[in-house]
């Protein structure tokens, strides 16, 4: 079976199409041999029998650097040996995978603390719209505040 190429340090991506976890990340744990451990976190389209589907969109000329300096905001703080941040678009269905976060380090504190920060700032600060197809039609879904003070905390 072909491995799947992974930018080192930095893979960033938007997908248009299917995000299959499993491959992803054997593909970054190949490629960072050397780390103590490899921490992830994969959000999904919660099922929930209002929701039929989860569309994201999102700014192009913007998000790919955006999630980029995210990422390497993480490796400046933190002492790591790679970082993978992969984020679909389009319109998916409950049980989808969204997002992939994850963080190779030689410790496993600051792998766990970089996935925790690139993903609060993806939820919070990034370039991605999100509505819910329900029984009645579309709906926008704004971000919690929840969500804002989650991101609040790296702040400190």
């Amino acid at each position: 079976m072909a491995r799947l190429g992974i930018e080192i340090p930095l893979d960033i991506r938007v997908l248009e199409s299917g995000l299959s976890v499993g491959e992803a990340l054997a593909g970054f744990n190949a490629a960072h041999p050397e780390a103590g451990g490899v921490v992830s976190f994969t959000g999904k389209v919660r099922p929930d029998e209002a929701v039929k589907a989860l569309e994201l969109t999102h700014y192009a000329p913007l998000t790919l650097a955006g999630m980029r300096e995210i990422a390497e905001a993480a490796l400046e703080r933190w002492s790591l040996h790679g970082m993978l941040a992969w984020h679909r678009v389009g319109v998916m269905t409950p049980g989808e995978a969204i997002v992939l976060v994850a963080a190779a380090a030689r410790h496993r504190r600051d792998a766990f603390e970089a996935a925790d920060f690139v993903m609060d700032h993806l939820k919070s600060a990034a370039w991605f719209w999100k509505r819910e197809r329900r029984a009645d039609g579309w709906h926008w879904i704004e971000p919690r505040a929840t969500d804002h003070a989650d991101l609040a905390r790296w702040q400190k």
